[in-house]
């Protein structure tokens, strides 16, 4: 085998949360299989936090893990919190973590290192341009998080999400900039409706309705669930329902389900948790009533979804809520903000279940802000800097 065949070695560093974790894996995932093509391999370090997501899903995947020491920057307009005692000690963690990770950088020698945001970035990242390695930055969000912040004027390329991010960038960066899009997981992208219908046994649904997906993510969301149980008996006349409520919510949304009148029981599917068969029910969702995370967001307009969100108010920066009203006001989902009630959540599902063309009119459209391949476009960037070897 030749020397240009060795394996190339990539730095991924990103994480604390699935929306900097997920597409960092999803974006290895399809550079190995670009490279397999070629008969290449990949040499993988993932450096993280010791206590964040990525420190338990890079060894579950099989990819090596180091973690290095990080600070929380806490953002405030009053200059005696930003010296709190808190602040101070992460702050002075962050050289720290930057000194590690250039101890790893040197001794492993990438060829690129990928950047997905969160707090651990920040010294991974300073430390790669301090070693010369190629540096790219990835933002899932339509506003730069803090952390891509200040990583942006190191990058050797930025890779955005969305045409919207360009101009927030630094103006140093937006000649190094690429609009990828957000990695999104194959897996979602084929799914089969009827494989939902045989998998969750959905044979009380009509299918003369709609169908509406209610999530609130993995562990449920409490407003949301409220939100679909106040108004129930409505929805179910006007579409048939999978609810995935959380583990924690399942009971007490059980009790209140019960008492349905019969007809309209068998429309609604109550779960705490979906697994394999998510992609699935995404295929068979007419309308989907959700968070607004990064991540959600690329899953829903890469499979041109009708949507109507409901951000978390507590979001880093408020991203959901600027992710759900850039799609709104494209005509591309419908955005419930600030304080959200029954009557709210009728008002957005009514004109969607009862108009089809409407409802095919906003799938449409969300899909014009989809990018499936984001992916494949990140590895593009990735193997147009990474060092030849």
């Amino acid at each position: 085998m030749g020397s240009e065949q060795r394996a190339l070695r990539l730095v991924v560093t990103g994480g604390g949360t699935g929306g900097h974790t997920y597409p960092a894996l999803t974006a290895v995932r399809a550079l190995q299989a670009r490279l397999a093509a070629e008969r290449r391999g990949v040499d993988v370090l993932w450096v993280g936090t010791a206590k964040g997501l990525e420190a338990r899903i890079a060894p579950a995947e099989g990819i090596s893990f180091e973690p290095v020491a990080t600070g929380k920057v806490r953002r405030s307009r009053n200059p005696l919190k930003l010296i709190s005692p808190a602040n101070v000690r992460d702050m002075l963690r962050v050289p720290w973590g930057a000194f590690q990770a250039r101890s790893l950088i040197r001794r492993f020698g990438p060829d690129v290192v990928l950047a997905t945001g969160g707090y651990v970035a920040v010294p991974v990242g300073l430390a790669a341009r301090s070693c010369r390695a190629p540096l790219v930055v990835h933002e899932q969000t339509v506003r730069l998080g803090l952390a891509n912040k200040v990583l942006a004027r190191a990058a050797t390329r930025v890779a955005v999400s969305s045409e919207s991010t360009l101009p927030l960038l630094p103006e140093a960066a937006r000649s190094t900039a690429v609009v990828t899009g957000n990695p999104v997981r194959p897996a979602v992208l084929t799914g089969r409706p009827d494989k939902a219908v045989a998998a969750l046994g959905l044979y009380g649904f009509d299918p003369s309705l709609p169908t509406v997906y209610v999530t609130g993510g993995a562990q449920g969301s409490v407003q949301i669930n409220t939100l679909v149980a106040d108004v129930l008996p409505w929805l179910l006349e006007r579409a048939n329902v999978v609810h995935q409520c959380g583990p924690a919510n399942e009971a007490d949304l059980h009790a209140r389900a019960a008492r349905l009148p019969a007809d309209l029981m068998g429309r609604y599917f109550l779960t705490g948790f979906l697994g394999p068969e998510l992609p699935d029910v995404l295929a068979l969702a007419d309308v989907v009533v959700s968070r607004s995370g990064a991540g959600t967001l690329a899953e829903l307009t890469a499979l041109g979804k009708a949507a109507v969100f409901v951000p978390l108010a507590s979001s880093a920066g408020n991203e959901q809520a600027h992710n759900a009203a850039h799609l709104e006001q494209a005509g591309a989902a419908v955005a419930l903000l600030g304080t959200v009630t029954p009557d709210h959540l009728r008002a957005a599902l009514g004109p969607l279940l009862e108009d089809e063309p409407r409802r095919t009119a906003m799938a449409a459209r969300a899909r014009e802000h989809g990018r499936p391949d984001a992916a494949e476009r990140l590895v593009d960037v990735l193997l147009s800097v990474a060092r030849r070897g």
